[in-house]
């Protein structure tokens, strides 16, 4: 995203490190309230061309206390993957249902509006948890929120959905034990991915494509082939 946000944001910011506590404001100043381009049925807190919240350097970002806000985007993965839910709301109604990686909440919250009887959206941002109770409020939703690790964990969830989790050798190397253990005891795991480098070359089964709108300045495209997919 071109541009900068005028200094007086950042220099307020500056002057107290943020914590997941006092991150709500910086929260409101830093997005606006809009509909993703794949999902405008869903409204979220995502920074616009105007706010250049993900080219800021990382000084700047860990000045403030700030992780990479992955949480302040719509992802082409999670937009389709959030489609399809929507869409096939079958593949969640009734059950409980685990966003992991969550970012946004972007697909929890498709998955509550799909009729899911739990929601947990999880990610290990703690900044995560701001952003989501914002969304969660704004699409009149009910979703709870997970802030550890549960990587190797069951809860007992129905349904694991994860949209852009393979744009990372070890991480991905981390989850395909898990999803496979998740799997073999009756879990469904669905996935949304637009040809992330990591993503796992067999044992999926693909659902459905879209050509989802994305920002060039993260994507290098305005538009990215995104795949959901199926772990058969």
């Amino acid at each position: 995203m071109e541009g900068s946000l005028p200094h007086g944001r950042l220099d307020a910011c500056s002057v107290t490190a943020l914590t997941p506590h006092s991150a709500k404001q910086f929260i409101l100043d830093n997005t606006a309230l809009m509909a993703s381009p794949h999902v405008p049925e869903i409204v979220l807190r995502l920074a616009d061309e105007a706010h250049d919240l993900w080219q800021r350097t990382e000084d700047e970002l860990v000045e403030i206390g700030l992780p990479p806000p992955f949480w302040a985007f719509a992802w082409a993965g999670g937009q389709g993957l959030a489609r399809y839910v929507l869409d096939n709301p079958d593949m969640v109604r009734g059950k409980r249902v685990l966003d992991f990686a969550s970012g946004s909440g972007l697909v929890a919250i498709a998955a509550a509006k799909a009729g899911a009887a739990q929601v947990i959206a999880a990610d290990i941002d703690p900044f995560c948890a701001t952003a989501i109770r914002l969304n969660n409020e704004a699409n009149g939703v009910g979703i709870e929120f997970l802030g550890t690790d549960c990587i190797g964990t069951d809860a007992g969830w129905d349904v694991i959905l994860a949209g852009d989790v393979f744009y990372d050798k070890s991480f991905a190397d981390s989850l395909m034990p898990w999803f496979a253990t998740l799997k073999a005891r009756g879990a469904e795991i669905f996935v949304g991915d637009p040809g992330r480098s990591y993503m796992p070359k067999a044992g999926l089964e693909p659902l459905a494509v879209y050509e989802v709108a994305v920002t060039r300045a993260l994507e290098d495209s305005l538009v990215k082939r995104t795949t959901v997919w199926r772990f058969a």
